[in-house]
């Protein structure tokens, strides 16, 4: 066939080029999946849903998303790829005509203290451009109005070699705007002395109360035998210079009943051993120790601004940087429309652009110095997709998790706007989704099931919205799902006083939180519904916080490991078969030699993605083959970690694996609708909301009074809300007081008591709007919640 045949045959205008516009995926088997194949339509909005733990996520990132990311790498020189994380190959059969994939997530920002709203974006950049250009007096170039570039100056002799070599004395010197007293962090810390020691008694009779600091073990035998002061005598009767050795020594060695030890002061070692750490990655009540004895305050020289004097000196129109960045950024974008100066026109421009991105977005309540660190999940994705807005791109697939999370419904209309200003340049738009306002925009729906975990992992329906709700899948039987308002509600056992709350953008409310009922906080997203409650109600004794934030854990940590189940696990193995339960964890004696507990094994290809390839000697099981040979009830441990949490309930209920103390654990993460996680999966694989769930499960043993959620629906299919709503009755049922944050309708529905913020976001926002119960919420109309719960309920 000769080529001129061939273009006559062909429809005009229809180029081979064009018909690629699906993305194939065949037989993927990542996690939970039971080799699905879908089509998914190119330069379309698609939704993915269904219940947690069916394999959303598995599919779209961990399957399309992860597959596109691992060919791009792969395009780039050996030497760069170097300094890329590795990625696996995907378990799937066929990927076909993906395209560049751009993920915004619900990861946390980083929370490091000097990432801020502006260095995120690229705002703050282009104002120091501008401070540098206009800014009277003229300091220096725009790291002089940074606030993490220290100013630094050297002199020396260099010697320059041409010909004859000859030393030359030169001086160097960096202008930074970095505050010298508190290093750009704007806060000072120091340490509470009364939160280390009882001054009354003395060493002897455990005046020390930092923790694992008792006199019985190496401790005692340390400060009693140093000899730099007298063990007996209470600490308030200390001389100058005992106390300076008690709390300030540095490192000296000392020798104790003919053994050589080291003795340093209580500061310098638990600054090492506690304070430099990880907050969140220490013990529970270590960390209620350092949240104690640390105490932080507005560093006096740059009063929080985290600059220099010279940098805050520096002023347009008598409006410093520092001002700038306080300004809320729907004032600020004002004020830099009323710039107007040539010389710097093309920056000016793209200045306003990234401002009102902000505005645009719905995040114009936000300042530039917000630390990154205090922005909810929700916020931070919609931080992170302001770059991709203006973006000149197209043809590419954008992939969001759960975009709504942390929107009152009157948020979630702007949202969808985006979404579908993002499709419209010819862009493939993916989102795994549960709000069913947001699923009614879709153009294709797959939604995945019918269970979760084990029971998930199959593609239960694809097609169109109208078809979902014709479907008699889970999702479409709930998808018109509209809760009713409670016929009665309880009544409070008492208040929690708050009085002149004045956190971020709070307006010195005064409210009380009635207590021994179901409390809901909502209001638009910035309207300072988390500034109220965590803010103001102190997480001490009797009150559990439980956030959404990220379980620090590595691979080896598990849900077993997580809420102390393994651990009467281990010794009920231990006991049936007469061997020390050390055994029986695969991060100690038990691990399998070659894998060292891991189950994979980590290969580097130097030049190519790594791969982690299942440990051959252990089959992926973490054990020596030796500890598999113990049984309990017929299993051995390998297969107690396999199973999910469900199946590990009825075996250790009855019969020879009766195990009381595992079986209370289980029952609680069945509660909190976890029932489908298995108990070896690591918790680097959970979602947001799994985490949430899982760090509720392990509270609810704790003897406490008041219990504080964030979002706790977040990530939860409509089908799992009742479930979860059952739980925080029977919370409220058992005495508890419970304080949920939420926008979700449902549970704005089954509250006693609502108290609404705003009436705006930001300084538009932070007062109470309404308080009382939702019937009266409804009836009275009076706040944007008030419309779209009258709405939902259908009144």
């Amino acid at each position: 066939m000769s080529m001129a045949t061939r273009t006559d045959t062909q429809s005009p205008g229809l180029h081979a080029a064009d018909s690629h516009d699906l993305i194939r995926v065949h037989g993927a088997r990542e996690n939970n999946l039971k080799d699905v194949s879908i089509e998914i339509p190119k330069r379309r909005l698609t939704v993915f849903t269904g219940i947690s733990g069916s394999g959303k996520s598995s599919l779209v990132f961990n399957t399309i998303a992860a597959e596109s990311q691992r060919l791009i790498n792969e395009t780039y020189p050996t030497f760069v790829q170097g300094f890329m994380p590795t990625l696996a190959r995907p378990e799937v059969d066929v990927l076909d005509g993906l395209t560049t994939a751009i993920i915004v997530d619900q990861q946390r920002m980083g929370a490091d203290p000097r990432s801020t709203v502006g260095t995120a974006t690229d705002a703050n950049a282009m104002l120091r451009i501008l401070f540098s250009r206009l800014g009277k007096p003229h300091i220096g170039p725009p790291s002089a109005y940074a606030f993490n570039v220290p100013s630094v100056r050297a002199s020396g002799a260099i010697t320059v070699e041409r010909g004859a070599k000859k030393a030359v004395k030169a001086t160097f010197t960096r202008t930074g705007g970095m505050c010298t007293r508190c290093d750009g962090r704007g806060t000072v810390s120091d340490i509470d002395l009364t939160q280390l020691y009882d001054d009354s008694k003395s060493l002897n009779e455990g005046a020390l109360t930092i923790p694992g600091y008792s006199m019985d073990g190496w401790y005692g035998r340390i400060f009693g035998g140093c000899g730099f002061f007298d063990p007996d005598k209470p600490i308030s009767k200390y001389t100058k210079r005992e106390l300076n050795d008690l709390l300030h020594k540095e490192p000296t060695k000392i020798k104790v009943d003919g053994i050589n030890l080291t003795y340093e002061g209580l500061i310098p070692k638990i600054q090492k051993s506690m304070l430099s750490k990880d907050i969140d990655a220490l013990q529970p009540h270590v960390r209620a120790f350092v949240e104690r004895a640390m105490t932080f305050t507005v560093c006096p020289e740059c009063d929080g601004t985290r600059l220099s004097e010279a940098a805050r000196s520096s002023k347009i129109k008598g409006i410093s940087i520092a001002d700038a960045c306080a300004m809320q950024i729907s004032d600020l974008a004002e004020w830099v429309r009323g710039l107007d100066e040539p010389s710097v026109a093309p920056l000016l421009a793209a200045l306003r652009q990234t401002l009102d991105s902000f505005a645009e977005i719905g995040l114009g309540y936000l300042s530039l110095d917000r630390p990154s660190g205090t922005l909810s999940g929700g916020e931070a994705q919609r931080v992170k997709m302001i770059r991709h807005l203006g973006s000149s791109l197209t043809d590419v697939t954008y992939v969001f998790d759960e975009p709504t999370i942390g929107m009152h419904p009157h948020d979630i209309q702007r949202m969808n706007a985006l979404l579908l200003r993002l499709r419209d340049k010819g862009n493939t738009v993916l989102v795994v989704e549960h709000k069913p306002e947001t699923i009614a925009i879709a153009d294709h729906v797959v939604d995945l099931g019918p269970g979760a975990g084990t029971a998930g992992g199959t593609v239960c329906f694809e097609g169109t919205v109208e078809g979902l709700r014709a479907g008699g899948t889970i999702t479409g039987r709930h998808f018109d799902d509209r809760a009713t308002l409670k016929e009665t509600v309880r009544k409070p056992t008492g208040t929690l006083e708050i009085r002149g709350a004045t956190t971020h953008n709070l307006q010195g409310v005064d409210v009380d939180i009635p207590l021994g009922v179901l409390a809901v906080v909502t209001g638009v997203a910035g309207s300072g519904k988390s500034s109220l409650v965590h803010g103001s109600i102190p997480s001490g004794e009797g009150v559990v916080s439980v956030d959404q934030g990220a379980i620090r854990g590595s691979r080896r940590s598990n849900p077993a490991t997580y809420t102390g189940l393994l651990d009467p696990i281990r010794k009920a193995f231990a006991k049936t078969n007469g061997v020390k339960p050390a055994l029986f964890s695969a991060n100690s004696e038990g691990a399998c030699p070659t894998c060292n507990g891991i189950g994979v094994i980590y290969t580097d290809l130097a030049m190519m993605a790594g791969v982690a390839t299942t440990c051959e000697e252990c089959e992926g099981k973490r054990f020596q083959a030796s500890v598999l040979e113990y049984h309990l009830g017929g299993r051995d441990i390998s297969e107690v970690l396999a199973m999910s949490v469900t199946e590990a309930e009825e075996f250790f209920g009855a019969g020879e694996a009766h195990t009381p103390t595992a079986h209370k654990i289980l029952d609680r993460l069945s509660d909190v609708g976890l029932g489908y996680l298995s108990l070896g999966q690591p918790l680097t694989t959970l979602s947001g909301g799994e985490r949430q769930r899982l760090k509720l499960a392990t509270h609810m043993a704790e003897k406490s009074g008041v219990y504080v959620l964030d979002e706790p629906t977040a990530g939860l299919h409509l089908a799992d809300v009742e479930q979860l709503l059952g739980l925080l009755d029977r919370l409220v049922d058992s005495g508890k007081s419970v304080i949920v944050v939420e926008h979700h309708q449902a549970v704005m529905a089954h509250a006693d008591w609502i108290i609404d913020l705003g009436p705006g976001a930001g300084h538009d926002g932070g007062r109470i709007v309404f308080e009382g119960t939702p019937a009266d919420l409804v009836a009275a109309r009076s706040t944007l919640t008030g419309e779209h719960l009258a709405a939902y309920v259908g009144t």
